[in-house]
């Protein structure tokens, strides 16, 4: 494919994974790549070593005239669009790209584009295994861990399908980027502190329908009211699905079955009894992806033994260990309010819960109801801990711990048989551990500790 990057001079802003993926693709290409990074060599140390071939570098800063001079700027998606230099470039005229849309415009394929504020990382991996168990040849990439860069270097199958998780932040720079079946699975207040206000961040989750026309599909939350006004403005044909009414086209619930309907045929899926994922967050992730399947062209019956068997992802609501009858489910991926708000749904058992983190803007006192009805203690760590405090001082008792593991112990100690030790931190990670999975590990190795003390501690 003729992508028009030979001899190109071509800015890759930022050398996390992707942006690592997106050189070796431009400089395998022929581009001439300079990359800039605020953190210097010795930090990027092993990530320079993987790249392939030569690039000029500017790091420990991003120079002006290095934007200005690019025939093309690169951006990995922890780049702030309002960043001084990006900013300046655009105003100048200078195209800027995603990593994803640089992918895209290097492969050929079936593209289905998952994107929204909490559920992604679960659908994008469950719509990849619904492909996977129905024999057709498929990616999985994006935000949820593989940047699509890499694939687009690699050899692939005829008919390859690429299940592509997209955030906010990887949507603000893409283009011609086209996915022939869009998710859009909720919309919540996230990441403010990167978008400023809920109508910027809104705008940048409806581009994944930007590109789509008639032949394609946009799936979406008919329950989500902020994403009623996209469904009317879509040109793609719109498939909804529905946990809280039923649809004349679409899939949703009745009668306790996940039912679809298509082209006046009515398709029972399977009881909602036996989906495995737990919480009904999780109903809605396996609603979006029967969607998907269906227009995709998968077959029912293919998909329901899918449903029965899929157990989820790690740091989503995932089931740790059982010690002494308490139950350690770690939500680390729960980083925003409404994803906490939605694990604490998830149980009607008693639960100790480890909040806390880096705020994100988020409003903490949305949490008070379930707290008060579900939460016995909660745990605060982090920068936020003063900030949940306030905002659910008397819905629980509240206990301060300097670290996680700290915070792991202190629950175990307190909890009875039949109650739940939930991670669920509402927040960012980034003030104590490098991610979120960084943080589901400390949780999950405090965990294994416990119960090798116990056991020791056994007759």
């Amino acid at each position: 494919m003729n992508t028009g990057l030979q001899g190109k001079k071509v800015l890759v802003v930022g050398l996390a994974r992707s942006g690592l993926a997106a050189a070796n693709l431009l400089l395998a290409r022929g581009a001439r790549v300079r990359l800039t990074d605020l953190r210097d060599a010795d930090a990027l140390k092993d990530r320079l070593e993987r790249l392939e071939g030569p690039a000029q570098l500017t790091l420990g800063q991003h120079r002006r005239e290095d934007f200005l001079d690019a025939d093309l700027i690169v951006v990995s998606p922890g780049v702030p669009s309002d960043q001084p230099c990006l900013q300046e470039a655009r105003r100048q005229g200078k195209p800027i790209w995603a990593e994803v849309e640089l992918a895209f415009r290097c492969m050929n394929g079936f593209f289905v584009g998952v994107t929204g504020s909490n559920g992604k990382t679960t659908t994008t991996t469950l719509i990849g295994e619904l492909f996977r168990q129905a024999g057709r040849p498929v990616r999985v990439a994006g935000n949820i861990g593989r940047p699509l860069t890499e694939l687009a270097g690699e050899a692939a199958q005829p008919g390859t399908s690429y299940v592509v998780e997209l955030s906010s932040f990887q949507l603000e720079h893409i283009h011609r980027f086209r996915c022939r079946v869009a998710i859009l699975l909720n919309l919540t207040p996230d990441h403010l502190d990167r978008h400023y206000d809920f109508a910027s961040y809104a705008r940048a989750k409806e581009r994944i329908f930007n590109r789509q026309g008639p032949e394609d599909f946009a799936i979406l939350n008919r329950d989500d009211p902020a994403l009623l006004e996209m469904i009317a403005r879509r040109s793609s044909t719109v498939f909804p699905f529905s946990r809280r009414q039923r649809l004349e086209e679409g899939v949703f619930l009745e009668e306790g079955w996940i039912i679809a309907r298509r082209e006046g045929r009515k398709i029972p899926i399977l009881p909602a009894s036996e989906v495995r994922l737990r919480g009904v967050h999780n109903l809605e992730n396996v609603l979006a992806a029967t969607a998907s399947g269906l227009v995709s062209g998968l077959e029912a019956p293919g998909m329901a033994g899918c449903f029965r068997s899929f157990s989820g992802v790690e740091h989503r609501l995932e089931y740790v260990d059982t010690l002494r009858g308490v139950q350690f489910f770690n939500d680390s991926k729960a980083t925003n309010v409404d994803s906490a708000c939605k694990a604490l749904e998830a149980f009607q058992e008693p639960l100790l819960v480890i909040m806390g983190g880096r705020d994100k803007g988020g409003d903490f006192s949305s949490l008070r109801p379930l707290v008060e009805a579900r939460a016995r203690t909660i745990f605060l760590i982090g920068e936020a801990a003063v900030k949940l405090e306030k905002a659910l001082g008397g819905a629980a008792r509240l206990e301060q711990a300097d670290t996680l593991p700290e915070a792991v112990r202190e629950a175990f100690l307190q909890a009875g048989a039949g109650e739940v030790v939930l991670l669920a931190p509402a927040c960012a990670s980034f003030d104590m551990f490098d991610d979120f999975e960084h943080r589901g590990r400390v949780f999950k190795q405090a965990v294994a500790d416990l119960r090798r003390e116990w056991e020791e501690a056994q007759p």
